[in-house]
């Protein structure tokens, strides 16, 4: 009788080396989860992908990363303040806009000066 050979994807046995890679999971974790027969398999798909666990100078180099790109809480507050700032400067602008259309509108239809000339004398 013939043992029954399990033949996984491409991408099944890449999800679980990056899962590997990627998480604190041991090889039997992995297996156990997957239903991966052969302990094997995991080292050799490693290969096979030429994919190798990060060094631990890389790992202390990722988490130096992280810290550096994590935002303090003053500048989330000061990041929230300019959006504010910037919602108040659109509504300035609409409202500047609708202003000068009632200006130009009382001078045209209504033959009203209001703006003054420009290098007029006072």
């Amino acid at each position: 009788m013939k043992k029954k050979v399990n033949s996984y994807t491409d991408d099944f046995k890449l999800k679980v080396v990056q899962e590997y890679l990627l998480s604190d999971a041991t090889f039997a974790v992995l297996q156990k989860k997957y239903g991966i027969k052969s302990g094997h398999s995991l080292t050799q798909w490693i290969r096979k992908f030429d994919l190798a666990p990060p060094s631990k100078s890389q790992i202390e180099l990722e988490k130096a990363m992280k810290e550096q790109n994590q935002i303090t809480p003053r500048e989330q507050e000061l990041e929230l303040k300019i959006k504010s700032l910037e919602k108040e400067l659109d509504k300035e602008r609409l409202r500047t806009l609708a202003l000068n259309t009632m200006i130009d509108i009382a001078e045209r239809d209504l033959k009203i000066k209001v703006r003054k000339n420009s290098g007029a004398k006072q």
